[in-house]
């Protein structure tokens, strides 16, 4: 009964009932998420035709990066998505503990992936391959390798952004689960919340081949 009136206690007044917002909620989030797909498609689209056009320094540019470092932060993300499955599964069952540690876990790993790009940007910047800063590369396909890194930085800058998002929702999720907002009957949240970070995993997914890995031994 009491985990029935704090569900009701959170229904807006433009709902009917608990059930109703959660599937507004649910619809809402997927409506956004097929228009990010639509965004990042676009960008993917771009890439992939311009490394269409200019196989050879693409390759030449994918050889630029650290494919260990690829790896790493790719391990990173899909272990925050067994984080986040877990932090759903304990607001579900109402372990509170749990689920602040699976969100603080959660908020952890993705500033490790944000630490590690940095730190490959940094390197990018003083190896000068950041068209429009610094560019000094005098190897082979100069200007198709520059139109390399103008999408690797447009595709990972973005994708760096909507991470940095999702870290601010799951530290205000963590903030409302501390405060003892979240219960069985009332979680809606933190899995909407989820959704978005797996989203955002699965875009990298796609970044990781695209970038790193697709042609970089063509001759």
């Amino acid at each position: 009964m009491a985990d029935h009136a704090a569900a009701v206690d959170h229904v807006a007044h433009q709902f009917d009932d608990a059930e109703q917002q959660k599937l507004a909620a649910e619809l809402g989030m997927w409506i956004f998420l097929a228009t990010e797909v639509m965004f990042f498609g676009g960008m993917i689209l771009a890439y992939t035709a311009y490394r269409y056009l200019n196989p050879t320094a693409f390759a030449y540019g994918s050889r630029q990066l650290n494919v260990v470092i690829g790896g790493i932060n790719t391990g990173v993300l899909l272990v925050s998505s067994f984080t986040v499955v877990l932090s759903v599964h304990a607001a579900r069952t109402g372990a509170r503990r749990l689920l602040l540690v699976a969100l603080g876990a959660t908020i952890v790993l993705g500033l490790v992936f944000l630490g590690f790009k940095a730190y490959e940007w940094r390197h990018h910047y003083h190896e000068g391959l950041v068209p429009g800063i610094r560019f000094t590369y005098a190897g082979p396909e100069a200007a198709g390798v520059g139109m390399f890194f103008w999408l690797y930085f447009a595709l990972t800058g973005v994708h760096a952004l909507h991470l940095t998002i999702g870290i601010g929702v799951m530290a205000v999720i963590a903030a409302l689960a501390w405060r003892g907002r979240f219960t069985p009957a009332y979680h809606n949240p933190v899995e909407i919340a989820g959704l978005y970070w797996h989203f955002v995993d699965v875009v990298w997914i796609f970044l990781l081949p695209l970038l790193y890995l697709v042609g970089r031994h063509a001759p």
